[in-house]
């Protein structure tokens, strides 16, 4: 398992966490990472806006050159025009030929980026441990203060730990 770096952005778009756990990708200064965090929140949130058009409803009263055609299956939104057909969810994931970025956006408007080498399987299912690890070690510490900046040792250790193996 290669895995080159974890961040984490705030729903505002800030960089509340940066760690780099495998050599491999080009060294950024810390400006660079907020840049980076910066960019892809808008890049994300522009993604989710965009979905195609729902199909146009279908008539209902089917002239009689379609008689022999099957009736087309109900709309969901038949009942309601501005229900959504479906829920975006924005960039999950972009591939080069020397990294992978998986996104796992949390219903909160958290982002956790992990980079891994293209080859790495189940990469949605390591950030998403990642995330719980979140949850256990920030979340749960009571000296923690939303959306600032993730100063825990204990989740350091348990990132290390589960990202960094032998």
């Amino acid at each position: 398992m290669v895995v080159f770096a974890l961040l984490i952005i705030n729903k505002s778009g800030g960089l509340i966490y940066t760690r780099t756990l495998s050599p491999g990708l080009q060294k950024l200064d810390s400006n660079d990472y907020l840049i980076l965090a910066g960019t892809f929140h808008g890049i994300h949130a522009i993604s989710r806006s965009i979905n195609p058009a729902p199909p146009p409803p279908a008539p209902q009263n089917p002239s009689a050159s379609n008689a022999n055609l099957p009736a087309p299956a109900p709309s969901s939104t038949a009942g309601n025009p501005t229900r959504k057909t479906r829920h975006t969810t924005g960039i999950e994931s972009l591939e080069s030929s020397h990294f992978r970025l998986t996104c796992f956006a949390t219903p909160t408007g958290l982002k956790f980026l992990l980079f891994t080498s293209p080859e790495q399987p189940n990469a949605d299912v390591v950030v998403r441990r990642c995330y719980e690890l979140f949850g256990d070690f920030v979340m749960k510490n009571p000296f923690y203060s939303l959306e600032m900046p993730v100063r825990v040792e204990k989740f350091e250790r348990a990132i290390g730990q589960y990202l960094v193996r032998p």
